[in-house]
């Protein structure tokens, strides 16, 4: 695009008709006037040419529905040559200064934003100047308006800062853009992104200043552009280039600096807070950032001879540690920020380190429970996510082992003493497991080939695979490889489950989290694991000489669920682990990347074989303890007795009925605008492995849960008598079971597991119809081995029912408040 034309007006000039020597002034007044009004008109006429411009523009926006308008324009300034120092915002205005370019003939340019509401007030400025009448030297409004030489309609251009030559031409070329975004509409910036079907970095990326927040966006030019005048949030635009690599390469001998800076700005956790307590190789307890999180009396080994420091060559242990505190390191070191920690560290040794026997793999069901039995007796009062990235190599996770099996006893708390319905359960995380490196690309380039590892399988863990958004490689040496996934695809070290049997076997992983991107060269013959730019930054083991390194793989993934959900716990102490996990589950999200695999598969089926390897998405802290207007959450921790014994029959137990708190003028008001209904339902089950669990799964659960939702044109009275068959009398009618369509996977999906998840997707006057949710009792050993006593045993659950109107801007969260009172009602009792 050519330059603008400009035509400058030396105001140094005035300098000459101050001196000027006259028996009057008349003549110097007439000057001044002269230029004043010259000058003034022009920039007048230029700012009117420009609202214009900016307002055709703006009625151009192809917006998704239901987004806001913009609520400003942007200008761009020019100064004039000389001008000194210039603050073109006014806080009372609301106008708001963007990049400030220079180019290479020294002219200045500055980006302004200014909001409709004072635009009548900003316009005034000008025109004063220009066509006020004044007396003697008082011009008005001259320290603002003189420095400006011209004013036009902004452009992309206007707010890049960086390389002219990187900025692409084609408005369809894709790349990372770092979005510099005004602190108090980051969050515009980033919903209008994702409604936009780009893909945005998580929390650990950003970089957050004093009054800008950095935001990296993927996606096309012409997207970015949309994004830009849209929003009245971003302040200037550049390439992201926020690596890693800076940090293990081109400033390595200053990390130490960083390390230390970051260390002072962290405000550290106290005793009694939650914590992520990693089983692993150990941890070097002697870094900077991890030292203040993790006491001496917090570290363990299920052998004592093997001490308790970090003896992997690797030091996987200590790499886990930073990730679970800190997430990615890349963004904090960078920034100004100051995080608060409300969560710390544990760590159990359940590795032995060179020179002792290995363990035998079929003992570590037993060595896992030994393991989480240490720090509860050390601190039985803290809460705490135990947080394991090692798996039985090789291993396929298809049925349940010996290990997964613990794994769910431990959850469970079967091992409790106390056998009521609130004995102690745990939370564990767990590594769906790795592909392994291979040079040759091809070796590797089947995922479905590399099925998720023993004890993946766990029903009861919150297992983690790997996605990446890491795609620009920054190494001198490989400029011509790429990366091996597209931002927001699975990470390639990470497997699937796709080849588990589906009917037998829980949907797993249920969440992904960045796991890193391997190099594939020119030709795609060759693959490269472990590249800096394309891993996340955390702390090494060798503290010292290189106090951050790089780390990847779902053992990366793995730490950062650990470390969501210790924040989690830290924030909602009531809330249960059934709950956090499910709340985890609940504010995933799949990337524009994984939806439109979803969006093109041919069914239900397919579906499903899509979660058993993008899970379900990347979860999210903020949605997951806070509700948006028109994205709420509801959340219900409840008791259940699945069974009961009538004389010398087991009959199923209690079921409850929710009255979900429609706002139905609402809801009826949007008339066939579409809306999402989200449920996710959690509980950890007491496992029974044996060979026939490994055929049925209703032989391996104690009990089973499930959910449905009543019809649009179902009355109260058929939907209870067709989902409990007890609240039907003798001579009642068969009730009508009408079409349950809308449901994104479906009923017929689950079959295993603990953890369920659902969307179903209808008009938002249907959904005003659908108001109630019954949770019931599914079979399990407990009901079928009526000889090992457990028939009456009563167990807890977590429900969260969530609402979005993703094309219309509404306030949900006002209505719903209001009738929140009514939302549970016990049994098959209607509580109105």
């Amino acid at each position: 695009m050519a330059e603008y034309e400009h035509r400058h007006i030396d105001f140094s000039g005035l300098g000459v008709v101050r001196d000027y020597k006259s028996p009057g002034s008349n003549a110097r007044q007439r000057t001044l006037q002269r230029i004043r009004e010259e000058h003034g008109r022009r920039v007048v006429g230029e700012l009117d040419v420009a609202f214009r411009s900016a307002d055709r523009g703006r009625e151009a926006l192809d917006l998704p529905d239901g987004t806001p308008p913009p609520d400003g324009i942007y200008l761009e300034v020019e100064l004039a040559p000389g001008a000194g120092p210039t603050t073109l915002e006014r806080k009372r205005e609301g106008t708001r200064q963007g990049a400030v370019t220079v180019t290479a003939n020294g002219i200045r340019r500055i980006a302004l934003f200014v909001p409709d509401d004072t635009r009548d007030v900003f316009d005034a400025v000008f025109r004063d100047y220009a066509f006020a009448e004044v007396e003697g030297d008082k011009i008005p409004k001259k320290s603002r308006v003189e420095p400006v030489e011209h004013i036009r309609t902004a452009r992309l251009q206007t707010f890049w800062r960086d390389d002219p030559a990187a900025l692409p031409d084609d408005s369809q070329a894709e790349m990372w853009w770092a979005l510099w975004c005004f602190t108090d509409r980051v969050e515009r910036v980033d919903e209008l992104a994702r409604r936009l079907g780009l893909t945005v970095g998580g929390d650990d990326t950003r970089l957050r200043f004093p009054e800008v927040t950095v935001l990296p966006v993927h996606g096309r030019r012409a997207a970015i552009e949309l994004l830009l005048f849209s929003t009245g949030g971003i302040a200037e635009i550049r390439r992201a280039t926020d690596t890693p690599a800076v940090f293990t390469d081109e400033l390595s001998g200053m990390a130490n600096d960083f390390v230390e800076d970051l260390a002072e700005r962290v405000t550290w956790p106290g005793r009694a807070v939650p914590a992520v307590c990693l089983l692993d190789t150990g941890v070097n307890r002697g870094h900077a950032l991890i030292e203040p999180a993790l006491d001496r009396d917090d570290l363990y080994a299920v052998v004592a001879d093997w001490g308790v420091d970090d003896h992997s060559d690797i030091g996987h242990g200590s790499g886990m540690a930073g990730l679970a505190l800190h997430g990615d390191l890349t963004a904090p070191l960078a920034d100004a920020s100051q995080p608060v920690l409300s969560h710390r560290l544990e760590s159990v040794k359940i590795l032995p380190p060179d020179g002792f026997e290995p363990n035998d793999p079929f003992s570590y069901g037993a060595i896992t429970t030994s393991a989480a039995s240490l720090p509860e007796i050390s601190a039985p009062e803290r809460p705490r996510v135990f947080c394991a990235a090692i798996t039985n190599e090789n291993r396929s996770g298809a049925e349940p082992t010996g290990w997964s099996a613990a794994l769910d006893q431990i959850s469970s708390g079967a091992d409790a003493v106390d056998e009521g319905p609130d004995h102690i359960r745990r939370l564990f995380v767990q590594a769906l497991g790795n592909i392994g490196d291979s040079s040759r690309a091809d070796e590797i380039s089947d995922a479905d080939a590399f099925p998720g590892e023993d004890p993946a399988q766990a029903w009861n863990v919150l297992t983690v695979g790997g996605i990446t958004l890491k795609s620009d490689i920054a190494e001198r040496g490989y400029r011509d490889w790429s990366g091996w996934s597209s931002p927001g695809d699975r990470s390639p070290y990470s497997r699937t489950t796709t080849l588990w049997r589906s009917s037998q076997s829980p949907i797993k992983p249920e969440v992904v989290f960045e796991a890193g991107n391997r190099a594939l060269s020119r030709s795609g013959a060759e693959a490269l694991s472990g590249l800096p730019s394309l891993s996340l930054l955390t702390t090494s083991k060798a503290a010292g000489r290189e106090p951050v390194s790089p780390f990847w793989a779902t053992s990366a993934a793995t730490a950062q669920a650990g470390r969501m959900a210790a924040r989690m716990m830290a924030e909602r102490p009531d809330f249960w682990p059934e709950t956090v996990r499910a709340l985890m589950v609940h504010s995933a999200r799949w990337t524009p990347h994984m939806l439109a695999e979803f969006e093109g598969a041919a069914g239900k089926t397919e579906r499903k074989g899509l979660a058993r390897k993008y899970g379900y998405g990347a979860p999210d802290l903020r949605r997951a303890i806070a509700s948006a207007r028109d994205d709420l959450a509801l959340v219900a921790q409840r008791h259940i007795q699945p069974f009961r014994m009538d004389g010398g029959t087991v009959r199923f137990g209690d079921a409850h009925v929710y009255r979900l708190p429609w706002p139905r003028e609402v809801l009826e008001g949007l008339g066939d605008e579409r809306v999402r209904l989200k449920v996710t339902l959690s509980y950890f089950v007491e496992p029974n492995p044996s060979f026939a669990s490994a055929i049925d799964p209703a032989r391996y659960q104690s009990f089973g849960l499930r959910f449905d939702l009543k019809r649009a044109r179902e009355t109260e009275r058929n939907f209870l008598r067709r989902v409990n068959k007890d609240d039907r009398v003798e001579g009642d009618p068969r009730p009508v079971n009408e079409d349950n369509d809308g449901w994104f996977f479906g009923p017929k999906s689950v079959s295993a597991g603990s953890v369920h998840m659902d969307i179903w997707e209808g008009s938002a006057v249907e959904l005003a119809a659908r108001d109630l949710l019954y949770v019931y009792p599914i079979s399990g050993w407990w009901r079928e081995r009526k000889a090992l006593g457990r028939v009456e045993s009563k167990t807890r659950y977590a429900l969260v029912v969530g609402i979005e109107t993703p094309d219309v801007d509404v306030d949900l969260i006002t209505p719903i408040a209001a009738e929140i009172e009514n939302l549970v009602a016990a049994g098959v009792t209607i509580e109105t």
